[in-house]
C-alpha cells in the first residue's frame, strides 16, 4: 500500500489530465479529417470522461488530505483509474478501428467509475 495516497493521487491526476488534454487536441487537429462523425464523438467521449476523472482524482486527493487515515480512498482512485483505462481506452481503440472485442470493455470501465463515486461518499461518510 502506498504510504501517502494523495501524492500518487495528483501524480496521476496530472498525467490523465495532460493525456485527455494531448488526446482532445489530436481529435481535434488530427482525427476530424480522418474519421466519420460517429467515431470522432466516440474518441472525444472518451476525452470527456477521462478529463472529468483526472480531475476526479484530484478531488479524491483533496478528501485524503482531510481523512488521511481512510483506507478505502486508494481503493477510489485505483477504481477511477481502472475505468479511465477500461472506458476511456476502449473508446479510443474502438473509435480508431481498433478489434470490437473492446466493446465489452466500455461497460466494466463504466462501473469502474460508478463504484469509485460510491465508494467515495462510503469513505467519507464512514
Amino acid at each position: 500500500m502506498i504510504s501517502n495516497p494523495g501524492k500518487w493521487l495528483i501524480v496521476a491526476g496530472s498525467i490523465n489530465a495532460a493525456a485527455a488534454v494531448t488526446l482532445g487536441a489530436f481529435a481535434a487537429h488530427s482525427l476530424r479529417d480522418k474519421l466519420g462523425d460517429t467515431a470522432l464523438n466516440t474518441f472525444q467521449t472518451g476525452v470527456h470522461y477521462h478529463f472529468m476523472h483526472a480531475l476526479g482524482l484530484f478531488a479524491v486527493a483533496f478528501v485524503s488530505t482531510q481523512l488521511p487515515q481512510n483506507n478505502a480512498l486508494p481503493w477510489v482512485g485505483y477504481l477511477m483509474q481502472a475505468g479511465i483505462i477500461l472506458f476511456c481506452g476502449s473508446l479510443y481503440i474502438l473509435a480508431l478501428g481498433g478489434s470490437r472485442l473492446f466493446g465489452p470493455v466500455t461497460p466494466i470501465g463504466g462501473i469502474s467509475f460508478i463504484l469509485s463515486w460510491l465508494l467515495l461518499a462510503y469513505a467519507v461518510l464512514k
